[in-house]
């Protein structure tokens, strides 16, 4: 199976794994709201607005045992950054992305494949309109994925992030806040955050995909610096747009807040 993203309603709508800086408030963010790394008592609400705000998925059809494998793999994957954002102790926004796709989806398959195809293939049964959709749209590429990433003795160093003449790249999977806490910086704070991470991982670029038109978020990250690098479609043929943005190392040290 495809464990990078499900592709059908990835990344980006603005409106704990170890890493170099604390999940802390940084110096001007509002009091009202904190972002830290996200843990196991996160899952439920991460799924549960996960299937609420992105139900064009295929994944989230799965149901929600698949979708809380899935989603725990985030915070505990070398390869990956997920924060949640909180206000009054209660969370009201979530972000997962890559530091390296490839090792990430490789790490998940060898490590807890098992733990994700046990509810997947217990929902393909429950529902045999969506295991068709899934034989017809899905089936072959999966099975080719995963044929090659469980592959044993390859070397990992050769599975590093695309990276070509501009750099390894990091790719923002979801970003998601709840109706009562947009317009406050939630979303714009836990996007730099993940840019912050994985410009200290190495990575050079951050690439998101979204909905293409109004029902995508293109229009806020253009206005925000993101360069637009093209269009794809879905197994259903829904339109999906890419952005693309330069990341660059923090000036300042590592063990300072951020």
């Amino acid at each position: 199976m495809r464990l990078v993203d499900d592709t059908d309603q990835p990344a980006a709508t603005p409106s704990s794994s170890p890493g170099p800086f604390p999940g802390v408030t940084p110096r001007g963010t509002p009091d009202r709201f904190t972002v830290r790394f996200m843990d196991a008592r996160d899952l439920p609400f991460v799924v549960s607005e996960h299937r609420r705000l992105f139900p064009h998925g295929f994944f989230p059809h799965l149901g929600p045992a698949f979708m809380t494998a899935y989603t725990r793999e985030f915070p505990t994957s070398p390869h990956a950054l997920a924060f949640v954002a909180e206000m009054d102790d209660e969370p009201v926004g979530f972000l997962v992305g890559l530091t390296n796709p490839a090792l990430h989806r490789r790490h998940v398959l060898r490590a807890h494949g098992h733990r994700l195809l046990i509810p997947a293939v217990a929902a393909l049964i429950r529902r045999p309109g969506l295991a068709w959709r899934f034989l017809r749209t899905r089936a072959t590429r999966y099975a080719h994925e995963y044929a090659h990433d469980v592959k044993p003795n390859r070397n990992a160093e050769e599975e590093s992030v695309p990276s070509g003449a501009d750099g390894p790249l990091a790719v923002l999977e979801h970003v998601a806040v709840i109706e009562r806490a947009r317009s406050l910086g939630i979303g714009k704070e836990l996007t730099e955050r993940f840019q912050r991470h994985a410009a200290v991982a190495g990575c050079t670029r951050v690439a998101l995909v979204t909905a293409a038109g109004p029902d995508g978020a293109g229009a806020y990250y253009k206005q925000r610096g993101w360069r637009f690098r093209g269009e794809s479609r879905t197994p259903e043929g829904r339109a999906l747009v890419t952005y693309e943005r330069p990341l660059h190392p923090p000036a300042w040290p590592p063990g300072a807040a951020g």
